[in-house]
């Protein structure tokens, strides 16, 4: 039992909250989506796995909307940005580049558009066995300059 509890601990970070298959997303990055809810058109800026959903934030008339993909149509129109394409994608095994001795390689959960950078978030602790914890205890919003790639 204690090699099993061990297993876990040290491989938490590679199991997908979504199982073994990414679930398609309603929208794109900078996709212009309407929003059924207002009746108004903006721009998907970022995507987060929560409660076994894609949560969508929308930029729409200087505020984020966040919203479920039951309350968007995407148009498959992409903003023109001048912006870089986020460096990793949902899913992506990369590593942090802190200085600790827990394991740092992790999963993209999310990524986000906030003052024209990218930022991602991963898990940051693993999930506790005696107390309940979600998995939005456990994100971390980390800037793409900490993150690196991990090549398999």
């Amino acid at each position: 039992m204690i090699d099993q509890i061990n297993s876990l601990y040290l491989c938490w970070y590679l199991s997908p909250p979504w199982g073994y298959c990414i679930p398609p997303v309603e929208a794109n990055l900078l996709e212009r989506v309407y929003i059924c809810a207002t009746r108004t058109f903006g721009y998907c800026c970022g995507v987060k796995w929560k409660q076994d959903r894609w949560v969508y934030s929308i930029a729409c008339t200087g505020e984020i909307i966040h919203t479920t993909e039951h309350q968007i149509i995407g148009t498959g129109e992409m903003q023109l940005a001048a912006l870089e394409k986020p460096a990793f994608v949902l899913g992506d095994r990369v590593m942090l580049r802190s200085h600790n001795d827990w394991t740092k390689q992790r999963l993209v959960l999310g990524i986000q558009l906030l003052n024209r950078s990218w930022f991602y978030f991963v898990e940051w602790m693993p999930p506790a066995l005696e107390e309940v914890t979600t998995l939005d205890d456990r994100l971390a919003f980390v800037p793409q300059r900490d993150l690196v790639r991990v090549l398999f």
